[in-house]
């Protein structure tokens, strides 16, 4: 039975559907087709392989598809030798394959995946590429009183390496707000992007409220005022597609391990006139050009920032973590993501119980949803949930000052990706009416 109301009219004493009832039919089925049991799960051995976990922790580490595996296997097997250093037949393989995926990480970025791909970075994750900057770029523009600028969203990997920066250089530190909304408006960009701002660095996607902060314009504004823009990609780039060339920005960073890639991946572009003239972050092998008793000179851009032995076989999976998500599609991830907020939001919110923390509006959050139970400690509702087999977050995700700024000390987190489905919610659902039970029993 069809549990929405569809417009409809009788004609001989039958039920004809209208346009506009028709229209609801269809939405109402496709809905339902959304949150009907994910064929997707069988794709990724982890989730296949516990039928009964609700795994709902996919902004801390997504899980990863079979193809990532055997590709990460398939390295070893096949092409295991030190990429860049050999010129023998298996190590000039395992050069082609780091090379190939620097130019797919390229494509996916929007770039042009033959003129950009020297551009792409690799290291660990977010956090390296972030203080990358912050150590590389960051001390050839800041001095006494210059400002770097950043969100009260930031994770600490965005936040940590900006205060370092700035107690070294003698600047200070700024920080945006968003309003009762969540959103960081216009006018509040103006009245903290000044001319003393240098850097203007900020999460596209925040780990908490889920809410996508809007970077170009931050980046704009940026531009006008003669700083640099630095984006945190790590939660944007598994839920939606990225235009580097519409974003605007001058560095954009994001993780491997979270696009369903291999943990110990991390992507760092950046504008290549600024890459080339930072100094290195890291130094050693591979990343020089030349080498004498008392000096160095650096390769060029992306080698200069790869020093030591790159994590060929991770770099490999990652192409192949691209390549699956673009198999899918991200329309039909977000699409499927929508409709999971939608219902894990609406679901929530029937119980009196949980205080659900940012937007009101589902499609502000992508992917995430934050929330605490009242009088219920969120690190006690986690391992309850958890002998549900119910897979949250709880704690304060990385990112105290935001949960300073909303006035909670922690809280949980619900993190849905395209694979979750309305068994995971269902399962969500009871072992939160178990948790409030087992307190007020």
């Amino acid at each position: 039975m069809m549990a929405a109301k569809v417009n409809e009219r009788r004609l001989h004493g039958e039920s004809v559907l209208t346009q506009s009832g028709r229209a609801e039919w269809d939405a109402h089925n496709a809905r339902a087709t959304m949150l009907a049991d994910s064929t997707f799960k069988r794709d990724f051995p982890l989730l296949a392989g516990n039928p009964s976990l609700a795994f709902l922790d996919s902004a801390a580490t997504a899980q990863r598809p079979q193809a990532v595996l055997e590709a990460q296997e398939r390295f070893y097997e096949t092409m295991n030798a030190n990429a860049l250093r050999g010129l023998y037949r298996l190590s000039a393989e395992a050069t082609e394959a780091i090379n190939a995926s620097r130019a797919h990480v390229a494509r996916f970025l929007g770039l042009d995946g033959k003129k950009d791909a020297h551009d792409i970075i690799f290291c660990r994750n977010t956090s390296e590429a972030l203080n990358l900057v912050a150590h590389s770029y960051a001390p050839t523009v800041l001095g006494p009183g210059d400002e770097v600028c950043i969100t009260i969203m930031e994770h600490h990997s965005n936040l940590i390496p900006w205060q370092q920066a700035c107690r070294a250089a003698g600047a200070k530190l700024v920080y945006m707000y968003p309003n009762e909304q969540g959103v960081i408006d216009e006018a509040e960009m103006r009245a903290k992007i000044g001319p003393r701002t240098k850097i203007v660095s900020a999460v596209h996607v925040s780990n908490v409220l889920g809410i996508a902060n809007d970077v170009q314009l931050m980046g704009r504004i940026a531009h006008e005022m003669g700083a640099v823009m630095v984006v945190d990609g790590a939660q944007s780039v598994p839920h939606f597609p990225i235009s580097i060339p519409e974003l605007g920005c001058d560095f954009f960073a994001f993780s491997g391990h979270k696009v369903f890639g291999p943990f110990g991946i991390g992507v760092l572009w950046g504008r290549h006139e600024l890459l080339d003239v930072m100094p290195p972050f890291l130094t050693g092998g591979e990343m020089i050009d030349s080498v004498t008793e008392q000096e160095a000179t650096w390769a060029p851009v992306p080698e200069k920032f790869e020093a030591g032995t790159q994590d060929a076989a991770g770099i490999y999976a990652l192409d192949a973590a691209l390549g699956y998500v673009e198999s899918v599609g991200f329309e039909i991830m977000q699409e499927r993501e929508r409709i999971l907020v939608e219902e894990c939001m609406r679901r929530m919110g029937e119980l009196d119980f949980i205080r659900l923390i940012g937007p009101q509006d589902p499609a502000e959050h992508h992917g995430v949803v934050s929330f605490n139970i009242c009088g219920i400690h969120p690190h006690d509702v986690a391992s309850i949930l958890d002998m549900d087999n119910v897979a949250i977050r709880a704690g304060h995700h990385c990112a105290q000052p935001l949960l300073t700024h909303l006035g909670i000390g922690a809280c949980c987190r619900v993190s849905l990706a395209f694979y979750n489905d309305r068994v995971d919610i269902d399962r969500l659902i009871m072992g939160l009416k178990h948790v409030w039970a087992m307190f007020h029993g």
